[in-house]
């Protein structure tokens, strides 16, 4: 958001009534070329925008009344920082206009026109389509689909952004069409899921309306630019197993599933790329394990320990190089969600409290590598993340580190009984 300029002469409703009535504004630089005016006449002033085409030729056009009478409204009656904000607004009009790009969008264009837009391109260029149609069918556009874009406001983003954080977690069935929403007050923990996944609904919506502003659908962002989402909401703990747990789950497994479930933890790698592995995809002169179809869309090499390797050669004995490596008990490939039926009965055997889910391997997988203090970038490029971000946010505070050495090393033991 752009820094609101300050004026001593224009910022307060008391500044303005000591400027004398005259037709020519008075003119405040806003940016280079782009000036806003203050015209003020017998019942009250006028805000206005002036934008610089050609030397000494400019774009001229009238923002809404000036908050000298009535309180200001954000909509016709402007007060000084929002009267900038409305010639922002403009201003990138114009820029657009220069560069020979629509400036406004067609009648009828509606948000559900703008996900249409956004689903069709992720379809072409990124993973988990499933994943986004579902958020977006789910939340975004049953609340603000109809709405035509020149007719969104950052009042009515921010409304739909709380009201996801406000209402309580969906209770999921079998029958999708019978989704409902729990009635139970919600813990505080809830609360926090609940803005957690407002968030990642906000980003959603803001990714679809990005994309149509990039392509030139869409004049102006200052409908969703503005809205902020809720801080301090993702720093759930992190889940993992500790080593007597992962050897209780793998042999509580039964079959082809405790192969698979032995190599998420060993590996760290996801369950879609596990179940694509092929037999030419382990090298063993360098030890690694290749992932050509990641979720990020970038190929990775995965370092496999001792163990791993030695796992790796007995889950290939006898598997040809096209082969996949894992497979159901029946021949048939693992297909999506068939992981969780087994692990929910294997950590019910295992005594494995709460049930966790299958990306809690992976969890599993880099929490330890943290703990014997491996340095962070190579946490982050052993699971295939571009960078540090989420390996900081999720594993940094189990990394042995300077300052907890230091006080544990230096405070004494008291020997309270």
């Amino acid at each position: 958001m752009a820094i609101t300029v300050r004026d001593a002469k224009l910022d307060s409703r008391n500044a303005r009534s000591k400027l004398p009535i005259q037709h020519k504004p008075f003119w405040r630089v806003i940016d280079q070329g782009c000036h806003l005016g203050y015209r003020k006449g017998i019942r009250g002033g006028v805000w206005r925008a002036r934008y610089l085409v050609t030397q000494g030729k400019y774009a001229e056009t009238v923002l809404g009344k000036a908050d000298d009478v009535q309180d200001a409204d954000g909509l016709e009656i402007l007060s000084f920082s929002q009267a900038q904000e409305a010639a922002r607004s403009w201003f990138s009009l114009q820029v657009r206009k220069q560069a020979g790009l629509p400036v406004t969008e067609s009648k009828g264009f509606t948000v559900s026109d703008v996900l249409d837009l956004y689903l069709a391109w992720f379809l072409q260029h990124r993973k988990s389509y499933v994943t986004l149609k579902n958020a977006v069918e789910a939340h975004v556009r049953p609340a603000l689909g109809n709405i035509e874009i020149s007719a969104l406001t950052p009042q009515k983003v921010r409304t739909f952004h709380e009201q996801i954080a406000q209402a309580p977690p969906r209770r999921r069935g079998w029958d999708k069409q019978k989704t409902q929403q729990t009635t139970t007050p919600m813990s505080l923990e809830q609360k926090r899921q609940r803005r957690s996944t407002a968030n990642r609904v906000l980003t959603t919506l803001k990714a679809a309306l990005n994309h149509a502003y990039t392509e030139g659908r869409i004049s102006s962002d200052e409908a969703w630019r503005r809205v902020k989402p809720f801080r301090n909401v993702d720093s759930a703990r992190v889940r993992y197993l500790n080593e007597s747990e992962c050897k209780a789950l793998v042999s509580h497994c039964t079959g082809a599933f405790a192969d698979l479930v032995q190599a998420a933890i060993l590996t760290g790698c996801r369950y879609g790329e596990l179940i694509k592995l092929k037999a030419n995809d382990v090298n063993f002169d360098s030890g690694t394990v290749l992932i050509t179809d990641s979720k990020s869309g970038q190929s990775r090499h995965v370092v496999l320990t001792e163990e791993g390797q030695v796992f790796f050669k007995r889950a290939l004995n006898g598997i040809a190089v096209e082969q996949l490596i894992f497979q159901r008990d029946d021949g048939n490939e693992w297909g999506k969600s068939h992981q969780s039926r087994p692990l929910a009965e294997a950590c019910d055997k295992a005594e494995i409290r709460p049930q966790i889910s299958f990306h809690t391997l992976r969890h599993t997988h880099a929490s330890h590598l943290a703990m014997r203090g491996a340095p962070l970038p190579v946490i982050a490029a052993q699971l295939g993340h571009s960078d540090t971000r989420m390996v900081e946010k999720h594993y940094a505070h189990l990394a042995p580190n300077y300052i907890a050495e230091t006080i544990r090393k230096g405070f004494p033991h008291i020997g309270f009984e």
